[in-house]
């Protein structure tokens, strides 16, 4: 059994650019009308979120992957939001820091999504 768990985050440039700031450490505070951090449970939950939401909206979207104790993740309870992919955790925004103490290695990006351009 792993001692971490996988999260899959979908992100857009501003966030990333903060998180690149941390060396792909941390994930920057939540502003004050973001109560709630959401990891997803799964890349293609992650994939539809950056795909479909995030780069509309901000012209790119990221999804990154990382590595926290699974120790500190067994408080939170996954909820399904939709379909049966559609899992995440819900973390308050309070206990931000406590995860970002808990991430083994580094936040990586492994898709990103931009608007196509015609030729």
């Amino acid at each position: 059994m792993s001692d971490t768990v996988t999260l899959y985050r979908p992100t857009g440039p501003q966030e990333l650019a903060l998180v690149a700031s941390s060396g792909y450490r941390r994930w920057p505070p939540r502003l004050p009308d973001q109560p709630i951090f959401y990891p997803v449970t799964n890349e293609a939950y992650a994939v539809e979120i950056a795909r479909d939401w995030n780069m509309p909206s901000s012209g790119v979207g990221h999804v990154t992957r990382f590595q926290v104790r699974k120790s500190f993740m067994d408080r939170y309870p996954i909820h399904v939001v939709g379909a049966a992919r559609h899992s995440e955790w819900w973390v308050p925004a309070e206990d931000l820091e406590a995860l970002n103490d808990e991430i083994v290695g580094l936040i990586e990006v492994i898709q990103s999504f931009e608007p196509s351009r015609p030729e």
